[in-house]
């Protein structure tokens, strides 16, 4: 987990140096350039001439952004299916239990070798092994709605950068246009829509910029939030077939069945 912070880490670092040599390039070849070269590149404005003509929310915005893609890493890592529900461990651990291969120390012991969401909802129904299926299933449950918790860590934070970032371009736009109407009614350019237009323009780019990384942001939050839904679906169905495995009328059903029918439905 500490790897995959410092590489966000270096990804954002990367990321802000990247900003500033857009923000000083132009510069570097401004002298170099003929008069008309010049004119065009000074009408040619770099991202970081496009986030300053912005106005103040824009930096607001940009952070919300760096936010959003630490959260978006950390959960892309948090939320694979091997991390929460590895395959492979809940079939083989299933299947031992259901032939008998696995007792209670043991089975504890499995769950505990194992890091996984779904291990830790194992070993809460494995601890009232032998117990009623209503108390088992009631472990279960509880066991299930913590991981289920923790499953949805930070996707509130998606959510709150996808409503916030439209208002905060908002706010910038208005405020923009206000500072703009009152340079022109506090000037002799009354006549000048070119003026009134430049200032329009800029205070739009806030609007753009909270747009910008809003809708990625309501992207990744209903993408996680489907993969977290499909997760518990998967964390409650494997729930339920431990305890019809390990609750005592599950146990005393297979003490019950004979030997051959199990053995024949093996072979089938």
């Amino acid at each position: 987990m500490q790897t995959t912070i410092q590489r966000i880490s270096r990804i954002v670092f990367t990321s802000a140096w990247t900003v500033v040599l857009l923000h000083s390039s132009p510069a570097c070849y401004a002298e170099e350039m003929p008069s008309g070269a010049v004119q065009m590149a000074e009408r040619s404005k770099s991202l970081w001439d496009m986030i300053s003509a912005g106005g103040p929310m824009v930096y607001p915005i940009l952070i919300c952004s760096f936010v959003l893609l630490l959260v978006v890493f950390e959960r892309s890592f948090s939320l694979r299916r091997r991390r929460v529900v590895p395959r492979l461990f809940v079939e083989r651990f299933l299947l031992q239990i259901g032939e008998g291969g696995l007792e209670k120390p043991e089975a504890l012991d499995r769950c505990d070798s194992n890091d996984s969401s779904i291990a830790r909802v194992f070993t809460a129904a494995v601890r009232k092994w032998g117990k009623p299926a209503v108390e088992v299933e009631q472990a279960v449950l509880d066991e299930g709605e913590r991981v289920a918790n923790e499953l949805h860590r930070y996707l509130r934070v998606i959510n709150g950068v996808s409503t916030v970032c439209p208002l905060l371009g908002l706010l910038g736009t208005v405020s923009g246009m206000m500072q703009s109407f009152d340079v022109i009614a506090n000037s002799s350019a009354m006549g000048r829509t070119e003026l009134l237009a430049g200032g329009i323009g800029s205070a739009l780019i806030s609007t753009a910029a909270g747009l910008s990384v809003a809708i990625p942001a309501l992207i990744f939050y209903l993408y996680f939030v489907g993969r977290v839904d499909a997760l518990v679906m998967e964390i409650d169905r494997r729930g339920q077939e431990i305890v019809h495995l390990i609750s005592a009328e599950g146990l005393e059903d297979r003490r019950n069945r004979p030997r051959g029918k199990t053995n024949q439905k093996k072979v089938a």
